[in-house]
């Protein structure tokens, strides 16, 4: 459960003032040119140009076009290839272009990066790492690379090893670097460490938007709600007074963040429409898409949340929530069986999700008719199994989704019970029956009844 953090009013001033200093050096000029966001083009789709993007976790979620100077010829279409099928969620079709404009293009580093963006989305890690390290030896001045696998190092629990990278690729001396870096002091937890790196970033180029979203991506971590808001104010909106402008309004990370937020403090109308809003210019950004469909699932609309959610497992196939999520929204919709292909899929990503032994249980429970089952009974077994799994796996004293699971086990085991005595009713009838037919010609006497009337003797 995300939780609010208090701060006093002078932290968070202060928080914003640090920023808005950064914020008006750099109005002022004097900084590097920067590589461009993407913004909803006219037909509302994203119009994409360099950088990277990272979800929450540290993890890439975002390639770039190519514009790489050693991309030309059949390299260049085959990057555009797999650039466009990235962003329409053919990961597949990406991984294979991708590989394609590498092998015609041996001293260029973006094929390579966004190869490893792909294989990490895809969840192989090992091969993510391989291919970032494969663009910055083919080209030594890629830097997204260097702080895509720094993070990836980071986030597969080696952030020590990662630090050494990047200062080793000089962090000092580069802002893109120190960033980074930044960014992995805050996925090992240090956020001391982060807030004064990414300052330190800002101090030399006060205009850089990369370093005050991993400000406001660290409070958001740290649950410290407020100075996430007051850091994400000074890059979506700029100062309440206009005397610091915003210096990304469309900046697809600050807009998930800031939603992120909005849904924990149940202002529900403003998170769907900076969900929304991030999805739309960073399709790739699934963690949006997955929001969506959790908030659309929690109204009761499931034909809504449907298609944020399909997006979501096609964006982000090796993500196992969000497998879940999409297996309750066809459970709810009265599609058991890919039902629990969603479910059975997030439970193999992932064996610790108890949430996915929640939902078979609903799903075995008030489904007609599961797949793969012998019968009513066998369903409800399944039923039992299953919720009793989510209860050993989640304390049955917290309260939240889940908490009605002994109401749903006492359901589950009265309809068993119903069912068998229904079975038993119905073989003592046919026995009776049988036993009151007169006999056929040629047919021996049925034996003598041993006494003792088989429906009083039932249970």
């Amino acid at each position: 459960m995300l939780r609010r953090s208090s701060v006093t009013a002078s932290g968070a001033l202060a928080v914003f003032v640090a920023l808005g200093v950064a914020l008006s050096a750099g109005a002022c000029g004097g900084g590097k040119p920067k590589l461009k966001y993407p913004a909803a083009g006219a037909d509302g789709g994203a119009v994409v140009s360099g950088g990277t993007v990272s979800n929450t976790q540290g993890q890439t979620v975002g390639v770039t076009a190519g514009e790489d100077a050693e991309l030309t010829g059949a390299a260049k279409d085959a990057y555009d290839r797999g650039f466009q099928a990235w962003m329409s969620g053919d990961l597949p079709s990406a991984k294979a272009a991708f590989m394609d404009a590498a092998s015609r293009a041996p001293s260029a580093g973006g094929p390579r990066y966004s190869l490893g963006c792909v294989l990490e989305r895809l969840g192989d890690t090992q091969g993510a790492l391989d291919a970032y390290r494969a663009s910055f030896t083919a080209n030594p001045k890629y830097e997204l690379a260097m702080g895509a696998y720094a993070a990836l190092q980071a986030r597969s629990g080696h952030g020590s090893d990662a630090e050494q990278f990047l200062n080793g690729k000089g962090a000092s001396d580069s802002v893109r670097l120190m960033t980074y870096l930044a960014e992995v002091k805050s996925i090992e937890g240090d956020s001391p460490g982060c807030q004064q790196t990414a300052q330190q970033a800002l101090t030399k180029q006060p205009d850089y938007k990369e370093a005050m979203v991993v400000i406001a991506r660290d409070y958001y971590r740290s649950h410290r709600w407020e100075l996430a808001k007051y850091a994400l104010q000074a890059i979506l909106d700029g100062s309440d007074d206009g005397s610091i402008p915003p210096r990304d309004k469309g900046n697809a990370e600050a807009l998930l963040l800031r939603a992120l937020i909005e849904r924990a403090q149940g202002d529900r109308k403003a998170a769907i429409a900076d969900f929304d809003q991030a999805s739309r210019k960073r399709p790739d950004l699934f963690e949006a898409y997955v929001n969506l469909g959790e908030m659309k699932l929690q109204a009761g609309n499931a034909g809504e949340a449907q298609a944020p959610l399909e997006k979501a497992v096609r964006y982000a196939p090796n993500v196992p929530v969000a497998h879940l999520d999409l297996g309750d929204c066809y459970r709810l919709l009265g599609r058991p069986g890919d039902a629990k292909t969603e479910l059975e899929k997030a439970r193999g990503l992932d064996s610790t999700l108890a949430g996915v032994h929640y939902d078979l249980g609903l799903l075995y429970l008030f489904s007609p008719n599961v797949p793969g089952t012998s019968g009513q009974d066998d369903q409800l077994s399944k039923a039992i199994q299953e919720l009793q799994t989510f209860k050993s796996m989640r304390n049955a004293k917290v309260k939240g989704p889940g908490d009605d699971v002994d109401e749903l086990l006492s359901t589950a085991k009265r309809k068993q019970s119903e069912l068998q005595m229904k079975k038993q009713a119905a073989a003592a009838a046919a026995a009776a029956s049988a036993a009151s037919a007169p006999p056929t010609a040629g047919s021996a006497a049925p034996p003598a009844s041993s006494g003792g009337s088989i429906v009083r003797d039932m249970p």
